[in-house]
């Protein structure tokens, strides 16, 4: 009497599958892309990828944000708004 305790594998393959599926993320969803108009950093206004080395990014309220360096993210969360209503206005512009 050996009763098998696995599940059956297809069971394993739907739950699987609607794991990741909950995970996905729909086009709406994915970081809008950098305004490519923006050459300068937002924040202190130096060269993205210029003297400070390879620019720093990150997901602001699903925007993509770059920034010259990883030391401006400070100055960003200080006032995400005033930053934020820039990058907004270059990507409008394009």
């Amino acid at each position: 009497n050996s009763k098998s305790t696995n599940p059956n594998p297809m069971k394993k393959i739907l739950i699987l599958a609607l794991m990741l599926g909950a995970f996905s993320l729909n086009a709406a969803d994915a970081p809008k892309p950098f305004p490519a108009s923006l050459k300068n950093c937002v924040v202190s206004g130096d060269k993205i990828g210029g003297d400070m080395g390879k620019p720093y990014v990150f997901t602001y309220e699903g925007q993509e944000v770059k920034l010259c360096c990883k030391d401006c993210v400070k100055d960003f969360k200080k006032d995400p708004a005033k930053f934020m209503k820039v990058i907004n206005e270059a990507a409008a512009k394009k």
